[in-house]
């Protein structure tokens, strides 16, 4: 019997593998050059010449220049595992443990992505789509959080602080400039951002009387 189709086959396979592997190349080579020089600076080209290949195949991989950034973000998993945190909120012990989930939830968040949360940011000021999708994103993550503070039970929250106003307080805490801030600057491991962040949305939005109990606890 003959083996012709099944060496077709994965000849196939080794060029649907290559094409992969080529994809790849070309977006890490654009996240390198979209991260040293900027999103305005760098062009196809450049991002061609860095992953070794024609300015043509980079266009037949991603389209044009907002579709490599387009791949980047996708490839970068920006959910930073949403059924993570889904979990962590429900299986949390009270409100300090859902802050705790939270907190969580954004350290990993801006550990894997925060370069390209950057770029895109970045993108933003020049192109609408991605200054559209950007603000979408922390609509997003603003309604997570109304969700979960409006659950608490009456007198969770400071006294003076009410849903919209916590949403305020943790996305002045929790954010890629302050993240960015102590890891890249004050040289903080992302553990202890995340344990930092944990203790100061306590100390910020909850009742002074849970603080309390929370702090005869630890």
């Amino acid at each position: 019997m003959s083996r012709e189709p099944e060496r077709r086959k994965y000849d196939s396979l080794r060029r649907t593998e290559q094409a992969l592997m080529t994809r790849a190349g070309i977006a890490e080579a654009a996240r390198r050059l979209f991260v040293a020089r900027g999103w305005a600076a760098t062009t196809v080209r450049d991002v061609a010449r860095e992953a070794g290949v024609s300015v043509p195949t980079v266009y037949s991989a991603y389209g044009d220049k907002p579709g490599l950034l387009r791949a980047l973000a996708d490839s970068a998993g920006l959910t930073a595992d949403l059924a993570a945190q889904l979990a962590g909120l429900e299986g949390a012990e009270g409100p300090r443990g859902q802050l705790a989930a939270m907190a969580a939830y954004d350290r990993r968040l801006y550990e894997r992505a925060g370069d390209v949360i950057g770029l895109i940011r970045e993108a933003g000021r020049t192109d609408a789509d991605f200054a559209a999708a950007y603000r979408a994103a922390r609509v997003r993550a603003d309604l997570t959080r109304v969700e979960v503070f409006a659950s608490w039970p009456e007198g969770t929250l400071r006294v003076g602080l009410d849903v919209a106003g916590a949403v305020d307080v943790y996305a002045a805490l929790c954010n890629i400039d302050v993240y960015a801030t102590l890891t890249g600057e004050r040289g903080w491991a992302p553990d202890r951002v995340e344990e930092w962040w944990g203790e100061a949305l306590v100390r910020e939005i909850l009742a002074l009387g849970l603080v309390a109990t929370y702090l005869q606890q630890a």
